[in-house]
């Protein structure tokens, strides 16, 4: 990926939603991990506010999204996430299943990433989905394991992964 202007956006993009998810993550953890996800969920936010200021100054630079048919991509997998995650967590409300809304909405957000590869044709996205799918498979025997929501678990571990994409956005811009 050769776009300077993207790899400020993943430092914004990612930076905030790894804020987010340090925030979900504080839906019933553990009294010991509270302070490590609020110092996240602070590194999460300002990472978000510097990476979205500077792709502002850099808007005009390159993107992959300069190209119409990669914009309407980009668009057509924003809009069937954000669906996609909404329609399933209202029938798991619906069916009573509300805990199980944050391995949803991470499944969902973790495919949508493989989708995006080929419009940012960047591998490394493959690499977070992969590593996304991977917290899905182990959620359940670390919050057993530790005792603790799963949201604690998933909201930590995404948090953390979107937090280090986003440093990586950082690093790739500076190279």
């Amino acid at each position: 990926m050769d776009n300077l202007r993207d790899h400020l956006m993943y430092a914004a993009v990612f930076g905030w939603f790894s804020f987010v998810w340090f925030g979900w993550a504080q839906e019933a953890p553990p009294a010991a991990w509270r302070a490590w996800l609020g110092s996240g969920a602070v590194l999460g936010l300002i990472t978000g506010i510097v990476g979205g200021y500077l792709s502002y100054q850099h808007w005009h630079a390159a993107s992959a999204l300069n190209s119409n048919r990669n914009f309407q991509w980009y668009l057509v997998f924003f809009v069937a996430e954000l669906s996609l995650a909404l329609v399933g967590a209202l029938v798991l409300f619906y069916l009573h299943k509300a805990d199980q809304v944050v391995e949803w909405v991470s499944l969902v957000v973790a495919v949508h990433f493989i989708g995006l590869k080929f419009v940012f044709d960047d591998s490394a996205l493959f690499g977070l989905a992969g590593l996304m799918l991977l917290v899905l498979i182990f959620a359940y025997p670390m919050a057993t394991h530790f005792q603790v929501a799963l949201s604690a678990v998933i909201g930590a571990a995404n948090g953390i992964l979107l937090l280090g994409f986003a440093w990586l956005g950082f690093l790739r811009f500076l190279m």
